[in-house]
Formats: C-alpha cells, structure tokens, sequence
C-alpha cells in the first residue's frame, strides 16, 4: 500500500532532510505546508520531491487537517520536522499496513534534549497517534496540543521515533515566544482567568513535578535544566494570560 507522509513546518532546515531521509523509503508522496519560511526549507523539501503548499497559520489543527486534506493516500503518516523514524521502525510500518484490520497506529517517541536521550523527566517515552487512514482521522484541539483522532480501531507499534526537538538552548528560546502565547490563547479560549495563585504556584510545581515526581533528577544536568525551563515556560504562559485577560477589561 502507498503512505502519504504529512508535514506542517515553518523555518525546518536544520532538521526537514533528517526527517524525510528517514522515510525515504517508506512514503510515496510528501505533502508540507509551510506558513511563511524565511530559510532554505522549500528549498530542501523540493529536493525530496514534495508537494508545497502555503497557508497562513491561524492554529495547529487547522494546519494540519489542511495538509491531511491534501493527501492522496488512504494511509498516511504525521510527522514533525525534529522527528526521525528508526530503520526498525520504517519495516515495522511496511509491514503492518499491509496486513492490519486496524485504522491506525501510536508510535513510540523518544525524545532528545541538548543532544541527549531523556530517560526519565516525564518525556521518556511518548505515544503519538502518527499513522492512520485519511478517510476515518481528523485533528481537533484547536489553536495548540492538538491531536490526531480515528474514528475506529488503533494498535500501537513496538519500535521508536526519535524526536530532536531542542538540540541548544537557543531552539528552546526561538520556539517560547510562540508555545507561550499559544498557550496562554488556548487556556483563553476555555475561559480560564490569570490568577495569582496560578502565576505564583504552578511554576514551582512543573518544577517539582518533572525533576522529582517524574525523576528528572535521574537525567543528570538536563533533567535540572530541562525542569527549570518548563516551569519558566509555564511562568510566562501564565503572564501572558494574564496580560491578555487585562485587555478584555
């Protein structure tokens, strides 16, 4: 069976040939919709032969039923441009579409941070619904942590893909400004009001949770730094929604 991979991206060219490398072998068509990249990310995405189209980004799931819309393939595989699919993996999928009575899979994701796998820090392992058929999945969750829904069976495949999502510190920072005020729209969006108790505490509390709770502490420097900037993340989440909130009055 063909697999249509599908891509939404914006600024990638340090990690989209990595990822499309990875699945070479495995898609037959590529779609990426890009929202306005200033780099060589088109450039690279034509060399593997994609199919480009431009959108505005207006919210994730918007984007990514654009591009799922796009495909032309029953089966299609959802991938970020930080992720790469291991060789066992790859066979893993040929495999399995053809021999399923499933309507999709989660993939396992093992996550990186600063050029190492985190072991512990509440990111280990991941399941992601990636694989799925086009005409029973759809995205919902609006303006951010949207997520991939199959109306029918899904199973789960037993070996990773790898996800790359902040080699430095600095592809943390370049990526706050926008997670930030996403999220802090989306927690608007449920009609959730800044409180002090949330701009005081909940900081402190992703802080504990991801570097005790969930051993972070295990994962050495990176479990430290990686529990210090969520709860950073957090912080600033919180004061945006604050600032957003004091508008509306």
């Amino acid at each position: 069976m063909n697999i249509s991979l599908v891509m939404i991206v914006k600024n990638e060219e340090t990690n989209l040939a990595k990822c499309l490398n990875s699945v070479e072998n495995l898609v037959d068509e590529i779609v990426i919709v890009d929202s306005g990249s200033t780099d060589k990310t088109i450039e690279i995405a034509k060399t593997f032969g994609a199919k480009i189209f431009k959108r505005e980004f207006d919210s994730f799931s918007n984007q990514k039923n654009y591009a799922l819309s796009i495909a032309t393939n029953e089966w299609v595989l959802h991938l970020d441009a930080d992720e790469v699919l291991s060789k066992e993996l790859v066979e893993e999928i040929k495999f399995v579409i053809i021999n399923t009575r499933l309507d999709g899979f989660y993939l396992i994701r093992t996550n990186f941070f600063l050029g190492k796998q985190m072991k512990y820090s509440g990111i280990n392992k991941e399941y992601r619904l990636r694989l799925a058929k086009k005409s029973v999945s759809k995205y919902v969750g609006g303006i951010i942590h949207e997520e991939l829904i199959v109306d029918g069976k899904v199973g789960k495949l037993k070996n990773i893909m790898i996800h790359n999502s902040y080699p430095t510190i600095s592809s943390y920072f370049n990526k706050l400004e926008q997670y930030t005020t996403l999220g802090a729209k989306k927690l608007l969006e449920k009609n959730k009001k800044a409180k002090v108790i949330d701009i005081v505490f909940k900081p402190p509390f992703e802080f504990i949770k991801r570097y005790i709770l969930k051993c972070g502490f295990l994962d050495g420097i990176r479990g430290f730094i990686w529990a210090v900037l969520y709860a950073f993340y957090t912080f600033i989440k919180y004061i945006k929604l604050w600032e957003f909130c004091s508008k509306k009055h």
